[in-house]
């Protein structure tokens, strides 16, 4: 693994995104399971969950790590909502929770239609305020990542929580949706479809639906990883995505033509642009977390 050269140019159209001169940079290792990167511009800060470990991490930029809550009931994906707080799902508890400005932990769901939710994984908060995620049923297969259980959900979901509260199943085709985004105008959901982890004879693909004032329709196929299966991913402010894969990150285009990938040692679970200056891709990776500056920001 080249460290210093880790690019390979699928489209010409990846050449501008990328600083031949640039390194990945392994920034800390020694973990079970990293996941969930979220960036905290405000504290220069990057957290991160060690699944296994039951734990989330703080990391500096210039590669301080530090235990940021342990036990983190098995917490996976991370973000941010509106206000600036932190929105974790937990394998655990089998919940969405959202870290207040105080430190107090709210629970914001854990249930449906009377059932606990298999064990939410990946979590993204619109403008409106709405938390879209996902319940695959990873957590509850063992007790490497949370504790085994029958699931009680009659599918895998994506799930919508308004604001108001009120908690909707919007997607139930899934085998196991994992990773979810929205295009920088919010028209568009990506969700990846990573049930290939159990069964070869499910597609590693990410799908795009349309949304339109609340709703959901379409569902089309939008790009396929050709190295392992679609995890946890983010697009950029001109609309690419960027995506987790056994070998790297795969750069799609708008269009859903694959650009490009950054080859990565480890195999890849999720991403994050931050940095000082927005423009910095944080990497999560199997033990580890890695990071390379970019000719691309997230989508604001």
């Amino acid at each position: 693994m080249n460290f210093a050269n880790p690019y390979e140019i699928v489209d010409p159209r990846f050449r501008a995104l990328i600083q031949p001169n640039a390194h990945l940079r392994q920034l800390a290792t020694g973990f079970e399971w990293t996941e969930g990167p979220v960036w905290f511009a405000d504290l220069q800060v990057l957290l991160f969950s060690d699944i296994p470990g039951d734990r989330m991490m703080r990391l500096t930029p210039d590669g301080q790590v530090g235990t940021f809550r342990q036990p983190s009931h098995y917490a996976n994906g991370n973000t941010r909502d509106r206000e600036g707080r932190l929105v974790t799902c937990h394998h655990g508890t089998r919940s969405v929770t959202r870290t207040e400005h105080s430190g107090q932990i709210t629970v914001l769901a854990d249930g449906y239609d009377g059932r606990r939710l298999n064990s939410p994984n990946d979590v993204i908060v619109q403008s409106n305020g709405a938390i879209w995620f996902t319940d695959p049923t990873y957590g509850i297969l063992s007790d490497y990542e949370g504790h085994v259980a029958e699931p009680e959900q009659r599918a895998r979901h994506v799930f919508r929580l308004d604001a108001d509260g009120s908690l909707a199943p919007m997607i139930d085709d899934f085998t196991q949706p994992n990773g979810l985004a929205l295009s920088p105008d919010e028209r568009i959901l990506y969700v990846a479809e990573s049930g290939s982890s159990h069964d070869p004879g499910v597609l590693s693909v990410i799908r795009a639906f349309n949304l339109s004032e609340g709703r959901i329709s379409g569902g089309r196929v939008f790009a396929e990883v050709d190295r392992g299966l679609p995890d946890g991913f983010r697009v950029d402010s001109e609309g690419r995505l960027w995506c987790s894969a056994a070998d790297g990150v795969h750069c799609f285009g708008p269009d859903g033509a694959l650009l490009g990938k950054i080859l990565v040692p480890e195999v890849v679970s999720n991403l994050c642009f931050g940095g000082p200056r927005g423009n910095r891709l944080y990497i999560t990776a199997t033990t580890s977390v890695y990071s390379v500056p970019l000719n691309a920001r997230a989508a604001a």
